[in-house]
C-alpha cells in the first residue's frame, strides 16, 4: 500500500527553441486575429515552426501534410486520412502493463466515468462547431471525433503515468489529430475566415508534446514513479466546456437544436449511475462502529499506485493542531495469494472480513483510515510501546486463514509504525510508510518502528536495486580466494572463490548485501553462471603446472535446485578440461530444509559427475545431524564457536567429528581468526581450516604468489 509523499525532483527548464516557437505562434495567431495575415498562412506558419523544432530533435519521425484537394473532394479526402492516422494512432500505442483484471463494479464505474466525460466534450464540440457550414451528419461526425480526442488527451495527462514518455506522445498524437480535424471541418469556402485559427493551440501543442515525450522515452534518465490519478480533471474539463459552449449559443438568442438536447439529456444517467457506484466504493476514514461494508475497491488505476489520504491527513492534522498526546500511526500492509508480479490485491469479499478483524483489535479511540485491497492505517492515540503492541495483534487477527469458496485463504501482512510528534502530517506519512516498506523487505509478518537507520538501509537498498542490474554486463564483478589448509602440516588444499562487486557508485559490496537483492530481482542464476565460469577459468589456469588444488563455489539453494544447474556444470568442467573432483560445490545447511528432497537429488546428480559437495554454515542442532545422514556431501563445514575452548557449543564439536567420521566426510573449520582458533579445530579432530588467521582472501595473482611458498602443496 504505498503512499504519497512529496519527494526531491528536478524541474527541467524549458528549452531556448521551445520558448522561441511559442512567441512566434502567438505573434503569428494575434496579426492573424487582427486580419494582418491570412488565417490559412497562420496555420501553415504555426504548424512549420513547430514541425520544424520537432524535426530537428527527432530527425526519424515522419511528417504528414494535410492533402491539398478541390472543395468537393475534401471531404472524402479528409475522411480517409484521419480514419488512417486514427488507425496509427490506436496502433502506436503502447500495451498497458500487467494489471490484475478489475471488479465487475470498477468496471462498469469506468465504462460510466468515461461516457459522462465523452458525452460532455461531444456537445461542446457540437455547440461550439458552426450550423451554417456543416451538414448535422458531418457536424455530429467531427463533434464525436473531438470529444474522443480530448477524452484520450486527459485520460493520457491525468493517469498515474502522465509524466511518462509514452503518455506525452499519446496526448500530443491525440492532440494533433483534433487539430487536424477542426482544420478539415472548420475552412468550407474558398477563403477560410479566423475561424481556422483554432487549429493552431492543438496543432502546436500536439507536436511539441509529441516531441518531449519521444525526447523523455528515449533519453536517460529513469522512468519516472507512478503518481495519483487526478480524477477531478476528468469531470470538471468536460462540465466547464459543455457549460461554456452552452453559453456561447444561447448569447445568439437562438433555441437549442434537437442534437444539442438529447447530448444534454443523455449525461443525466451516466451523472446519476456514477454517483450510486461511489457511493459505497470511495476510500474514507472511519471510525470502528462505522458500517463494515465501505471501503475501496480495487481499481487497476490505483491499486498498487500512490492514492490520495485526505481523512488521514486531516485527522493527523487534527491531532497535531489540538497538541493531543502523543500517539502513533500504523500502515498496514497486506500481501494475497500468488507472485507479487501476479497482482497481491486481497479479493473484496475477503476484504470485508479484514476490516471486521481490524475493527475488533483497535481501541475505541482509535482511528480505522483508507482501507484498500492493498491494506489500511490506523491512529491510535497509545504510546509507541504500546502501539507496536497494537501491530502484533493486528498481524495475529489479520493472518488468520479466510474462509472462501473452495477451500481457505491465508493473507501475509507488515506494519510499519511512525511516532505522532510535532511534525507535518506528511511526514509522519512518509515516516510509517518507509517503515512499512522495510517490513515488506524483510518477508512481512512483522513489525518496523521508523528510525533514521532504517531509512539510511532503505536508501542503500533502493541504490543496489538500481545499481545491481547490468552489474556483469558493466565488468564490476570480481572473484577473490581463499586457501583451505590441512591443519596437520599447514600446506594448502584448495581455495574458495568468494564473490566481490566493486561497484563505481557504491564501492565495494559484499555477498551477504548484495545477493537477497539478487534473489528479490530474479538475478541469482545470472550471478551464479559467471561466478563458476570465472572460477572455472582460474582454476583451469593453476592447474596447468604441477599444482593440484580444489576450487570451492558456493550456489544459493535456488540456483542449485534449478532443473538445468547438473548439466551446466559438466558443461563448464568439459569446457575446460578440468577434473570433477577438483570443483567443490557448496550449499549453506540452513536454507536447505524447505528444498531438502531437490537438495539430495541435486547433489546426488553432482557427486555422480564426480563433483564433491560441501555442507556449509552447519550447526549442530539435532535436526541438523538428523538430516546429514540424507545429504550425499563429502565436505562438512562448522563454525569458530564449534572450536573455541571458551564456547559453550565446544563439546559438540566431538559429536559432530564422530559423526562425521561414520559418514565419511572430511571437517573444515571456517572463520579461524585466531592461533587459540586453530590449534583449538587441530585438536577437535577436524582435517581442514580457513580463516584470517592461516590466509586472507586476495586476488588470483597474490594467491598464486602465496601458494609458491609451497611448491609440494596438492591434494
Amino acid at each position: 500500500m504505498p503512499l504519497a509523499y512529496p519527494q526531491r525532483a528536478s524541474i527541467p527548464r524549458p528549452a531556448v527553441p521551445d520558448i522561441l516557437v511559442l512567441a512566434a505562434v502567438a505573434l503569428l495567431l494575434l496579426a492573424g486575429a487582427a486580419g494582418r495575415v491570412p488565417a490559412l498562412a497562420v496555420v501553415a506558419l504555426a504548424g512549420a515552426a513547430s514541425c520544424a523544432l520537432a524535426g530537428t530533435r527527432l530527425s526519424r519521425l515522419t511528417a504528414a501534410v494535410l492533402p491539398l484537394a478541390e472543395p468537393g473532394h475534401r471531404p472524402a479526402v479528409v475522411g480517409s486520412g484521419l480514419t488512417a492516422a486514427a488507425a496509427l494512432f490506436v496502433a502506436g500505442l503502447p500495451p498497458a502493463a500487467r494489471r490484475p483484471r478489475p471488479s465487475a463494479r470498477v468496471r462498469l464505474r469506468r465504462v460510466v466515468d468515461a461516457t459522462a466525460a465523452g458525452l460532455g466534450l461531444v456537445l461542446a464540440g457540437w455547440l461550439l462547431l458552426p450550423r451554417d457550414r456543416l451538414d448535422p451528419p458531418v457536424r455530429l461526425a467531427v463533434a464525436a471525433t473531438l470529444g474522443g480526442l480530448a477524452l484520450a488527451v486527459l485520460v493520457a495527462l491525468t493517469g498515474p503515468h502522465r509524466r511518462a514518455g509514452a503518455a506525452r506522445c499519446r496526448a500530443g498524437a491525440a492532440l494533433t489529430l483534433a487539430g487536424l480535424v477542426m482544420l478539415a471541418a472548420l475552412p468550407t469556402g474558398a477563403t477560410p475566415d479566423r475561424a481556422a485559427l483554432l487549429s493552431v493551440p492543438p496543432l502546436v501543442s500536439g507536436v511539441l508534446l509529441t516531441a518531449a515525450g519521444a525526447r523523455r522515452a528515449t533519453g536517460p534518465e529513469p522512468a519516472p514513479p507512478d503518481l495519483p490519478t487526478r480524477v477531478w480533471p476528468r469531470a470538471v474539463v468536460p462540465a466547464v466546456a459543455a457549460v461554456a459552449a452552452s453559453g456561447w449559443q444561447l448569447r445568439d438568442g437562438g433555441p437549442p437544436d434537437l442534437t444539442a438536447v438529447l447530448l444534454a439529456l443523455a449525461l443525466a444517467p451516466p451523472l446519476v449511475l456514477r454517483d450510486l457506484l461511489r457511493a459505497d466504493g470511495p476510500a474514507q476514514a472511519a471510525r470502528p462502529d462505522a458500517p463494515p461494508a465501505r471501503h475501496r475497491s480495487a481499481d487497476p488505476d490505483t491499486t498498487g499506485a500512490p492514492v490520495d489520504r485526505p481523512a488521514l491527513l486531516r485527522a493527523l492534522a487534527a491531532r497535531r493542531d489540538a497538541r493531543a498526546p502523543a500517539g502513533a500511526l500504523l500502515v498496514v500492509d497486506l500481501h494475497g495469494p500468488g507472485p507479487a508480479s501476479d497482482g497481491h490485491q486481497v479479493p473484496e469479499d475477503v476484504l470485508a472480513e479484514v476490516v471486521r478483524r481490524a475493527r475488533a483489535v483497535v481501541g475505541p479511540g482509535d482511528l480505522l483510515a483508507d482501507v484498500t485491497a492493498n491494506g489500511f492505517a490506523v491512529v491510535t492515540e497509545v504510546g509507541p510501546v504500546l502501539a507496536y503492541a497494537l501491530g502484533t495483534r493486528l498481524l495475529a487477527a489479520l493472518t488468520q486463514p479466510y474462509p472462501v469458496a473452495g477451500g481457505v485463504l491465508r493473507l501475509r501482512a507488515g506494519v510499519g509504525l511512525a511516532e505522532l510528534g510535532g511534525g507535518a502530517p506528511e511526514a509522519v506519512l512518509r515516516q510509517a510508510d518507509l517503515a512499512r516498506r522495510r517490513a515488506v523487505q524483510l518477508g512481512r509478518d512483522r513489525v518496523e518502528w521508523y528510525d533514521a537507520y532504517l531509512e539510511e538501509q532503505l536508501v542503500r537498498r533502493l541504490d543496489l536495486e538500481r545499481e545491481l542490474p547490468g552489474a556483469v554486463a558493466r565488468g564490476e564483478l570480481d572473484l577473490v580466494y581463499q586457501p583451505v589448509l590441512a591443519l596437520a602440516d599447514r600446506q594448502p588444499v584448495g581455495t574458495e572463490a568468494l564473490l566481490r562487486w566493486r561497484s563505481p557508485v557504491l564501492g565495494t559490496v559484499l555477498p551477504a548485501e548484495f545477493l537477497p537483492v539478487a534473489e528479490d530481482l530474479d538475478m541469482v542464476g545470472e550471478l551464479g553462471c559467471w561466478v563458476l565460469d570465472r572460477a572455472c577459468r582460474q582454476l583451469a589456469a593453476w592447474s596447468a603446472g604441477s599444482r593440484q588444488l580444489w576450487m570451492a563455489v558456493n550456489v544459493t539453494v535456488r540456483e542449485l535446485t534449478a532443473p538445468d544447474f547438473v548439466p551446466r556444470t559438466a558443461a563448464v568442467l568439459d569446457a575446460y578440461g578440468l577434473a570433477p573432483d577438483r570443483l567443490v560445490v557448496e550449499v549453506a545447511e540452513p536454507r536447505v530444509g524447505a528444498e531438502l528432497p531437490t537438495v539430495v537429488a541435486r547433489l546426488a546428480g553432482l557427486r555422480s559427475l564426480g563433483v564433491r559437495t560441501a555442507l556449509d554454515d552447519f550447526r549442530a542442532e539435532h535436526a541438523s545431524l538428523a538430516q546429514l545422514r540424507r545429504l550425499p556431501i563429502d565436505l562438512l563445514k562448522v563454525g569458530p564457536q564449534l572450536v573455541d575452548p571458551a564456547d559453550p557449543q565446544r563439546p559438540l564439536i566431538d559429536v559432530v567429528v564422530n559423526v562425521g567420521d561414520r559418514l565419511g566426510l572430511d571437517i573444515v573449520a571456517e572463520e579461524l581468526e585466531s592461533v587459540s582458533l586453530v590449534d583449538g579445530a587441530r585438536r577437535a579432530g577436524c582435517r581442514y581450516g580457513q580463516g584470517f588467521a592461516l590466509a586472507r582472501p586476495a586476488t588470483a595473482e597474490r594467491v598464486e604468489a602465496y601458494l609458491e611458498e609451497f611448491p609440494s602443496a596438492s591434494r
